[in-house]
């Protein structure tokens, strides 16, 4: 005999325990759904075991709550715009000559060398001068023989100046006289011209500062013959120091004019100082395709020597807002947003923002937030509104 339990199922009333005894059901029951008596009964049996799972659950607990989602944030700040620029440069003099011999010949001396400190006329070298002083000689020799010259010439003149006069002599002997007096007379300035030539550079023998300042390179070593014009040593004068860089065209176009640059010594960064751009190289290097831009210092500290690696900052403007890492960004819609932690609540929301300028770094936002706003930038892509996180590395104002 099969009996069937009436259940309470959803929200049907039904009279719970009550029994069905299907072996007695009418007949016409059967007859009704085309079922025999024992056809009936089995079909009871099957509602029952489909039944019993359902009397078996008991009302649904609901879902566990999600556990915060770990991101990474920062927390904004407004920036003044622009960004920092550092160069690599040296330490130069602002006037860095080469000095050289006049004339050539084979250099006998070199007085000086790397580092030593000159003062103006103080002899730097000299060159071998027996073929300067045997020119000298001669050219006082032919300057004395030209003065017998003219001193014959012009006691010829007067003689026959004071014939012409007294009728003793013709004309023609009087002009003779007077070329030959002339021509006395140009001999004897050539000759003077050429000893002064000579003597000039007899001196040219000798190599004398101009100027102090300090030797930074020499370029001819004694006993070496040199040609005219060949640099003997480079002399930095005093007078100040140019701190020396290459710049890239891109920085030159967004340089704003006459910056300060601040400069300090790459062994030691505490050693500073400011300078202004003092000179801009018109054309660009050919390999490099940098232009070399010369700044002077101001009052420069003594540490700051000739030669020392330095490295210059200066500040190029731009558009004032707020700094966010790139990946920060989203989008909301058809424009850029970015995921604020409510610090209170711990959880986030998206916010739309203007995009002032970016970059595959950085992106500055000109509008959308505030200094001080926590804003998420790694897991972005991940996130929805109201959903609770938990901030990475202690970040500022994390919660879990």
């Amino acid at each position: 005999m099969a009996y069937l339990r009436g259940q309470r199922v959803g929200h049907s009333a039904g009279a719970q325990g009550r029994l069905v005894d299907l072996s007695r059901a009418p007949a016409g029951l059967a007859s009704r759904l085309g079922l025999p008596r024992r056809g009936l009964v089995r079909a009871g049996l099957a509602l029952l075991a489909g039944l019993l799972p359902l009397a078996a659950c008991g009302p649904s607990e609901p879902p566990a709550p999600e556990p915060p989602r770990p991101v990474r944030a920062v927390t904004v700040q407004a920036s003044e715009g622009g960004e920092t620029i550092t160069l690599t440069g040296q330490i130069e003099a602002v006037e860095q000559v080469a000095l050289a011999f006049r004339v050539g010949g084979r250099m006998v001396e070199r007085l000086v060398n790397v580092g030593d400190q000159v003062r103006a006329g103080q002899v730097i070298a000299r060159l071998e001068d027996d073929t300067p002083r045997d020119a000298l000689r001669a050219a006082r020799a032919a300057v004395a023989a030209s003065r017998a010259t003219l001193m014959q010439a012009r006691n010829h003149y007067d003689r026959q100046n004071q014939l012409l006069r007294s009728g003793f002599t013709t004309r023609a002997n009087y002009d003779d006289a007077v070329r030959r007096l002339q021509a006395a007379q140009s001999q004897l300035d050539a000759n003077l011209a050429q000893q002064s030539t000579a003597e000039t550079n007899l001196t040219y023998a000798t190599l004398v500062a101009d100027s102090g300042g300090v030797v930074t390179a020499r370029g001819a070593e004694p006993g070496e013959v040199v040609t005219p014009g060949r640099m003997i040593v480079e002399v930095a004068r005093e007078g100040g120091r140019d701190a020396v860089f290459d710049v890239p065209s891109r920085i030159m176009e967004n340089t704003p004019p006459d910056p300060e640059v601040r400069v300090a010594l790459a062994a030691n960064p505490g050693v500073t100082a400011l300078g202004r751009v003092r000179e801009i190289s018109p054309q660009a290097d050919p390999v490099t395709r940098t232009f070399r831009v010369r700044v002077g210092l101001i009052a420069p500290p003594e540490t700051m020597r000739l030669g020392s690696t330095i490295n210059g900052t200066i500040h190029l403007g731009g558009l004032a807002g707020i700094e966010v890492p790139a990946t920060a960004l989203t989008r909301s819609g058809d424009g850029p947003a970015v995921w604020v932690v409510d610090r209170n609540t711990g959880t986030v929301s998206l916010r739309p923002v203007e995009v002032a300028r970016f970059d595959a770094v950085r992106a500055i936002i000109g509008g959308g937030l505030q200094p001080g706003e926590a804003v998420v930038t790694a897991g972005v892509q991940t996130l929805r509104p109201g959903q609770k996180v938990r901030l990475l590395d202690g970040a500022p104002g994390s919660t879990s």
